[in-house]
């Protein structure tokens, strides 16, 4: 169920007998030459409404700009500082909770948007006000994603690739795959660290064109393979979440 395509007094009935929402988000950053800014907003959204329809559970609408300061020296990137975001999905999922919304997943797509969206979590639930939880979906199928390509790279690599291949196959510059590939690293980079600390902030710093990993590995048919099995963890996870009684989910007491 789309929260936006709803009317409020089917909402009102949703919230009658459920307490689950699933929160897609993402970012609108560089993905090197061959995939569009809005890779991962895509990704999140399609993975997110996936399981929404499969389980019933509630889906809102995509939080589609994201902590992305490190992809900044690319054309076009956008971003919010990490503070602003924090509050703005805290203040959020808030909302949810005045309709009676009490558990929550933030359906994330964004490297750089998964210890802010931690951090949210933690602070819900030391209040004790929901339960929020940050799932990343190509953490949640790593073998998959091993199995699939031999030179898979974190950021607008072949599983990323694949997605969009699959997702919105007509926004991915099918003739640059090649240049993404040349123009980019394999990770991790050998200056990345130094006696045992990172040594970089920025993608530019690793990657001159922004991507790593082996592009020309892609195809949308391995992209299908990858959105329904991460589809399936998301959609499980939701039915675990769903059943637990909250009282088990919040902070315990002082021992």
């Amino acid at each position: 169920m789309e929260l936006a395509a709803q009317t409020w007094p089917d909402l009102g009935s949703y919230f009658e007998t459920e307490s689950l929402a699933l929160v897609p988000v993402g970012s609108t950053e560089q993905h090197g030459p061959h995939l569009p800014e809005g890779t991962d907003h895509i990704i999140a959204e399609s993975l997110a409404r996936a399981a929404a329809t499969s389980s019933g559970f509630l889906c809102t609408p995509t939080i589609t700009i994201g902590v992305s300061p490190h992809h900044r020296q690319f054309h076009g990137t956008m971003w919010v500082d990490a503070p602003v975001f924090r509050d703005y999905m805290e203040s959020l999922v808030s909302n949810l909770t005045y309709h009676g919304i009490d558990r929550v997943v933030f359906v994330n797509a964004h490297g750089g948007n998964v210890a802010h969206l931690r951090e949210v979590g933690r602070r819900l639930h030391d209040r004790g006000e929901a339960f929020a939880i940050e799932w990343m979906w190509d953490e949640s199928i790593p073998t998959l994603v091993s199995d699939l390509f031999e030179q898979n790279g974190p950021h607008g690599g072949p599983k990323e690739t694949a997605m969009i291949q699959h997702l919105a196959g007509d926004l991915v510059r099918e003739d640059r795959l090649e240049e993404a590939h040349e123009g980019g690293v394999t990770f991790p980079t050998d200056d990345s660290h130094r006696n045992g600390a990172r040594v970089f902030y920025d993608c530019i710093d690793n990657s001159p064109n922004g991507v790593f990993g082996d592009q020309t590995d892609a195809t949308a048919e391995k992209g299908e393979r990858l959105f329904e099995a991460a589809a399936d963890q998301l959609r499980e996870l939701c039915l675990w979440l769903n059943e637990q009684p909250f009282e088990d989910l919040v902070a315990k007491p002082h021992v």
